[in-house]
């Protein structure tokens, strides 16, 4: 007896975008680590932590432009004096400045002059601003009334007041911004252990594709995923190396990979100028973009399914998964070949892009060094919405400020796949989990921002 086809409800199915993932995130190295100078890490992830060299400040120091002093010293004079009014005359004898400091030692009746961020001298404890004094002159031997009663450890900033020696000011797995930057350099560090930057190809796939510049033919498009996806690689912090344009023949993907995957053939194949700009060394990721559908001329899956192999001689090439409970970008990729792990974006722009921020971004991330971007945000819904399916939808929307301490979230009307111009526009994904039933207008709901160069 003939066996039917199989139905929908027989087939497997589709895999969540969090289990989706994690099985990514399993399956990629951290690159290796490099000593840099500081200056020249912006931006880059701490391979090991780093504990301070110096305490900052070494030693007690002056948040105030004024007159250093003893403040029992001051009282006691003020009760013999009989003073009621708390006003006690003093003698200024030196000066303190930042870098400058007075080595002396302050005694009985005596004042120091000093300013922000100047040493405090031995024998004082407390610092008068120089708006509760009047002082006779600015130099030496000037009598110091003051008009306020000074209070034991007033403006001062302790030693060790922000970082003690010895201490680790940030652990391994920091990006280092631009404040984590001034951090390290102020508690005497000049280098650091920075993750390498991970290395990514491109390739894009389909007959149908065009350069940038040339005019596209019947039937054809100018290629931008490459271009965005170099861009959006590079302001992730990784390396984008341009593999070209594989055709919609089998095995084109694999040959193309194999030919360019060393960017030193870069440079054997003529294109020394794209090779001067990525640098020498080995991909630690693939990113295809297109042939991951089920037509015909999509051929990546069958290319992983065709070469799986795992001998001692050769690295493993083979699929690991293909379809995601997630729209847009159901049809996404992720494999290996020759031991280098592929992720396969589909080759729609909207898809791609919004399966960049899901998957790629955080690949390169753990890839890098760093923890996981939790970026999700809540957010009043402005527009109702149906109920959702059983895939996680990414909807197109933009954000905008309400009248309490939640943003805005409006979905654009037209949610295609295809209208990479909503795309542009847009500066959130609105995220609904699967089977999520119907919202109103104020409901709560979660939103992804996309970060402005994204």
């Amino acid at each position: 007896m003939p066996t039917d086809s199989p139905s929908k409800k027989s087939m497997p199915p589709l895999l969540p975008v969090n289990q989706a993932l994690a099985r990514i995130l399993e399956g990629l190295p951290r690159t290796d680590s490099e000593q840099l100078p500081l200056e020249r890490a912006h931006g880059r992830i701490l391979a090991a932590p780093l504990a301070s060299r110096l305490t900052l400040p070494e030693r007690d120091v002056s948040a105030m432009d004024g007159y250093a002093v003893n403040a029992a010293d001051c009282h006691d004079l003020i009760f013999a004096n009989n003073n009621n009014q708390g006003q006690i005359t003093l003698t200024r004898i030196g000066e303190s400045a930042a870098g400058h400091p007075w080595t002396g030692r302050l005694d009985s009746g005596e004042a120091v002059r000093i300013f922000t961020g100047a040493v405090v001298p031995d024998g004082g404890d407390a610092i008068i601003p120089q708006e509760d004094v009047i002082a006779s002159a600015e130099q030496n031997g000037a009598s110091i009334t003051l008009t306020e009663a000074p209070i034991t450890g007033r403006f001062i900033r302790t030693a060790g007041l922000d970082v003690k020696a010895g201490t680790q000011i940030l652990p391994a797995g920091t990006p280092l911004s631009a404040r984590a930057l001034a951090l390290a350099l102020s508690t005497g560090h000049a280098e650091a252990a920075f993750h390498a930057r991970p290395r990514v190809g491109i390739l894009s796939t389909g007959d149908e594709l065009v350069s940038p510049g040339e005019t596209p033919g019947p039937g054809q498009i100018i290629s931008s995923n490459a271009a965005y996806l170099a861009a959006f690689v590079a302001a992730c912090g990784a390396i984008a190396v341009p593999l070209g344009i594989a055709r919609d023949q089998p095995g084109a993907m694999l040959a193309r990979v194999r030919s360019v995957r060393n960017v030193k053939s870069l440079r054997d194949i003529g294109d020394a100028r794209e090779a001067q700009c990525v640098g020498d060394g080995p991909l630690d990721l693939i990113v295809t973009t297109g042939g991951a559908s089920v037509g015909v001329h999509d051929h990546i899956v069958s290319d992983l399914e065709a070469t799986t192999t795992d001998t001692a001689t050769s690295p493993k090439s083979a699929l690991d998964f293909w379809k995601i409970a997630m729209r847009p970008g159901k049809p996404l990729i992720y494999g290996r070949v020759d031991g280098i792990p592929l992720l396969g974006l589909p080759g729609n722009p909207v898809s791609s892009a919004v399966c960049a921020l899901i998957f790629l971004r955080p690949s390169i991330l753990h890839m890098a060094g760093g923890a996981p971007d939790e970026t999700l945000l809540t957010a009043r819904l402005a527009t109702p919405l149906p109920a959702n399916d059983q895939r996680e939808d990414y909807l197109r929307a933009r954000l905008s400020h309400s009248c309490d301490d939640l943003p805005l979230i409006t979905p654009f009307d037209r949610q295609d796949s295809s209208m990479i111009s909503v795309l542009s526009r847009s500066d959130a994904l609105l995220v609904r989990q699967p089977f999520d039933p119907e919202r109103a207008i104020g409901d709560l709901v979660t939103a992804l921002p996309i970060p402005p160069l994204l």
